[in-house]
């Protein structure tokens, strides 16, 4: 709630003055621009420096979602319109320049296609007051204005974003109370391939210091890959995939087009292979200058070394998707043995040796997180630890009370656990209604205290892991420290090498 009793703190930015508001012991700033629109002229160009302002500029109310189509927890509601899309919200205890403070950057996930900071799920409130730290999340462009492959454009425009955000945290985050030399960036699933990303981009080097990311995604595009997306994406329109066809092109009728698309994805699957299944059009693109490597490559090669990292993932994250598809418990032998044919490194017969007598539906369930989530993330550990950096894993196995259990451990339900924002997006779908048990709130309370404290002091509470003991948090209903525990599938992807994925066929 707002405090009428206490003044409204003005900060000042190196584009102009901000006036943001006391809630409940913090002080909140919203919809703070750190790029002008990329609109017009800018439209698909990199981003680019804020335009000044003069006076006082209210940061009362959160920016603009980018354009994209609608979340699984339905449309952005009371949220403003407009082009100002790329903007930072910044939650901190004071905006004392003294106080250096360590801040936490939070990048939203949403397959690269949706997601906004304006979400009820990343109200930071908790995390800032919980840890005493400054908390910023931003606003990045995804689908086709951010993604897509476009000729005379930048690969990877969403990524770009992410750097102009945390140049702009370098920038100006003293003046509200925080540490620019303590940065953690920090984001789940298409944020945690983006964590991911930024770790790998040479643009991104310095900006950020420690790194948590939660369900890294394996899809990173090839270059040429990338290109063949954008030409049928275009094609939707009737239009070629270059700056020239698309920029006056409402984004909104980009958006469509990528609606359109993403079901019938699972025809190209002899051009796009793995990729096509996933029904999102939208992935990180190693296009060798932006992006130049994966990066499991450039953190095996000792890329961002100096910046300690937690990774891990949730036990059944498939579980949400077959569930989203009202599939749960009803996957045939033929559909299990489609994925296991198309995921399994080895193949068929390796999954059903390593997990015998196991039934369709688990089958499918696990090849289809270990090839999407599970293994893309403990191979980013593997490759940090190979390259002279520290990790720190986690695995998620607390079942989502919600459905009767039935989701498990599945996709996004660290991050109302994270945020403890139970009755919001996702919250009661995974909560039975978004009111969480004794439990739920214990189990939330320790991720705020593991991820706060890591970003204070480089410490979670729980051991680095390293290539002996593979110690791991198991976060339960009673967390425990243990050798990873999905070793049967650790040891079918033990030589597995995640490369950006290739066009088969041109």
């Amino acid at each position: 709630m707002t405090d009428p009793e206490v003044p409204e703190p003005v900060v000042r930015t190196a584009a102009g003055a901000v006036r943001g508001r006391r809630e409940d012991g913090l002080t909140v700033f919203r919809g703070i621009p750190f790029a002008e629109p990329p609109v017009g002229e800018a439209r698909f160009a990199a981003p680019r420096p804020a335009r000044p302002w003069d006076g006082v500029r209210e940061a009362f109310a959160f920016g603009p979602p980018p354009p994209q189509d609608v979340g699984i927890a339905g449309p952005a509601a009371a949220l403003p319109e407009g082009d100002d899309w790329l903007t930072v919200n910044v939650w901190t205890p004071a905006p004392d320049p003294a106080a250096r403070r360590p801040v936490m950057v939070w990048i939203y996930g949403g397959a690269y296609r949706i997601g906004h900071a304006g979400s009820p799920g990343y109200d930071a409130r908790r995390i800032a007051e919980d840890g005493d730290l400054v908390v910023v999340t931003l606003n990045y462009r995804v689908g086709m204005e951010g993604f897509a492959r476009i000729e005379g454009a930048p690969a990877n425009r969403g990524l770009l974003d992410q750097v102009a955000a945390l140049e702009w945290v370098r920038d100006n985050i003293t003046a509200f109370g925080g540490d620019p030399e303590q940065v953690t960036i920090f984001g789940e699933s298409a944020g945690a391939g983006s964590v991911a990303s930024l770790l790998a981009m040479p643009r991104a080097a310095g900006l950020f210091h420690r790194a948590i990311a939660q369900s890294v995604p394996g899809t990173f595009f090839s270059d040429e890959l990338a290109r063949d997306i954008g030409t049928v994406l275009a094609a939707e329109l009737g239009l070629r995939p270059t700056v020239t066809d698309l920029a006056a092109v409402d984004p909104a009728e980009l958006v469509k087009a990528g609606q359109t698309l993403a079901p019938r994805m699972p025809q190209y699957v002899d051009r796009w292979g793995q990729a096509a299944p996933t029904v999102t059009p939208y992935s990180p693109v190693v296009d060798g200058d932006v992006l130049p490597v994966t990066p499991w490559q450039a953190l095996a090669s000792g890329a961002s070394r100096d910046v300690d990292l937690i990774v891990g993932h949730n036990r059944d994250e498939n579980r949400l998707f077959t569930a989203m598809a009202g599939k749960l418990g009803q996957i045939s032998d033929e559909r299990a043995t489609k994925a296991l044919r198309l995921y399994a490194p080895g193949g068929e017969d390796a999954y059903r040796a390593a997990y015998p007598g196991r039934p369709a539906n688990d089958l499918y369930e696990r090849v289809q997180t270990d090839w999407l989530f599970a293994m893309p993330s403990l191979h980013l550990a593997e490759a940090h630890l190979a390259g002279g950096g520290r990790s720190h894993v986690y695995e998620l196995t607390w079942p989502a009370p919600g459905n009767g259990g039935a989701l498990g451990a599945c996709h996004a339900l660290d991050v109302p656990l994270l945020f403890g924002t139970f009755r919001a997006d996702l919250g009661p779908l995974l909560f039975e209604g978004g009111e969480p048990s004794a439990e739920a709130l214990a189990l939330s309370s320790r991720f705020r205290t593991s991820w706060t404290s890591f970003a204070r002091t480089g410490d979670p509470g729980w051991p680095a892991y390293d290539t002996q003991r593979r110690l791991v948090q198991v976060l339960d209903a009673e967390p425990s420290v243990v050798p990873y525990p999905e070793e049967a599938s650790r040891r079918l992807w033990e030589d597995h090498e995640f490369a950006a994925l290739p066009l088969l066929e041109s």
